[in-house]
């Protein structure tokens, strides 16, 4: 690019870091401003009150992320990242337990601490990015084509496009009523999830290479997961809708997995030693906004992330999306943008997250604590999909195995009225399904041998 963009990245969140990485592949200059101070080293930080809690990366997201930082895959595994194929996690859905042995993705099972320092130490190598931390962005003005991004400390930088990528926290529209634009009303879809989450130590040695899912149902509606990270610790969450979310207290913590549907999660977690306190978030709206549809929208000022739409992040749709999303900016953010041309490009990066969006709210519509009732539309989907899980958890492992590339993001959506999920689907209309599939010997890997239980204190001392 002859005379490359300066470019503003507010947020040095996922999307914003990600952002960096796809606005510097295209050429630009890129400066993110981030409000909190950033240590070199894996810890939870301020803005980021969800740290703590597990973070899923979808492989379409690892793919994305590998490929605006080439490398950055295998540097996770050398972090201490642990390889777990997706085809080999004991899976408690509402219908019974999903197959396990048929591979079907290979992702990297770490703590979200450090894969933001892993990527946030890749991108700051790029040359022509600048991170300014402990940077609280105020105001933007226009002074003639470029914006002005006006900091608390009285600093003003230039850039001909700013991109918001500063999360739920996100004061864009506060920022575009100074500007006199017209802000759009978000659109809420929340199911009130809260989740709950503790690390631990295995005193055994290295945990093994799987986890444990046990899925909420409307019908009872809580959940939990386990899953390995690095220093062969593991990452224990639980979560529950409307009145059945669970405490931050410890007792509250065990009796909460205790009284699932079963004992796996629990039964682990027994043999394990905690590493802190158990730590609570619910913030959980699905949130989107309709950002740049309107004729006043101004040229050079994009949004992504969870500033423009943000899910429930149970479903582990927020760093995929978001990586998606930095890689859909494309060479044009290289070079200034007219009115035009951002609009489009808002409204590509909007389209990215259509899929997600759609099965986050209609399985959060599901549930009684949810205000708003399903669609039609989603009626139907619910019912075909359920059928193909009933068939998945019956031993169908092209059900399975298509679910599961679909919800991955690797295959689009319309892959589940594709011809391996349709033909058996239709065919058990006349056939019926077969009975659910025992627990998986997975599970024996995966909890406790007689003998291995750490023993508590009782609750209350």
């Amino acid at each position: 690019v002859s005379n490359p963009a300066d470019v503003v990245i507010i947020g040095a969140s996922f999307a914003g870091l990600l952002a960096a990485a796809s606005a510097h592949r295209a050429g630009a200059r890129v400066t993110v401003c981030e409000r909190d101070e950033l240590a070199d080293d894996a810890r939870i930080r301020p803005g980021v009150p969800q740290g703590g809690q597990p973070h899923v990366l979808l492989y379409r997201g690892l793919l994305t992320m590998d490929a605006l930082l080439p490398g950055l895959h295998q540097e996770l595994i050398d972090a201490g990242g642990v390889v777990v194929d997706t085809g080999n996690v004991a899976w408690l859905s509402p219908d019974g337990w999903l197959p396990t042995g048929h591979r079907i993705f290979d992702v990297v099972s770490l703590s979200r601490p450090l894969l933001e320092l892993a990527v946030r130490r890749r991108v700051l190598a790029l040359d022509g990015v600048s991170l300014w931390t402990g940077c609280r962005v105020q105001s933007l003005t226009r002074d003639g084509t470029r914006w002005q991004v006006h900091a608390a400390d009285q600093t003003t930088l230039g850039a001909d496009t700013v991109i918001d990528a500063s999360g739920r926290s996100s004061r864009m529209g506060h920022w575009l009523a100074e500007l006199g634009v017209a802000v759009p009303e978000p659109q809420v879809v929340e199911a009130q999830l809260g989740y709950a989450t503790r690390r631990y130590r295995s005193p055994h040695g290295r945990p093994i290479d799987t986890g444990i899912v046990i899925a909420a149902r409307p019908e009872d509606p809580v959940g939990a997961l386990v899953f390995p990270v690095e220093n062969d610790e593991w990452l224990a969450c639980a979560a529950g809708f409307g009145d059945r979310r669970p405490g931050r207290h410890d007792a509250e913590f065990d009796a909460f997995l205790s009284a699932l549907p079963h004992p796996a999660i629990a039964d682990l977690i027994a043999t394990l030693e905690p590493v802190g306190d158990v730590q609570i978030h619910r913030q959980t709206a699905n949130r989107r906004i309709a950002y740049g549809r309107g004729r006043d929208w101004p040229a050079g000022l994009l949004v992504l992330g969870d500033a423009l739409t943000a899910f429930n992040p149970v479903y582990g749709q927020g760093i995929t999306v978001a990586a998606c999303q930095a890689d859909a900016l494309g060479p044009e953010v290289a070079a200034p943008l007219t009115a035009r041309d951002t609009c489009r490009l808002q409204r590509r990066l909007a389209k990215v997250a259509d899929f997600a969006w759609s099965l986050s709210t209609s399985e959060d519509a599901r549930y009684d604590s949810c205000p708003q009732q399903p669609t039609r539309a989603q009626r139907t989907l619910y019912r075909w999909s359920r059928r193909a899980n009933r068939l998945a958890v019956g031993g169908n492992i092209a059900c399975r195995q298509t679910m599961g590339r679909v919800y991955h993001m690797m295959l689009p959506p319309q892959r589940l009225f594709g011809p391996a999920i349709a033909v058996p689907v239709l065919r058990s209309l006349i056939t019926g399904v077969p009975s659910p599939l025992p627990p998986p010997s997975v599970l024996d890997a995966v909890t406790p041998a007689p003998g291995d239980r750490v023993v508590s204190p009782p609750p209350g001392l």
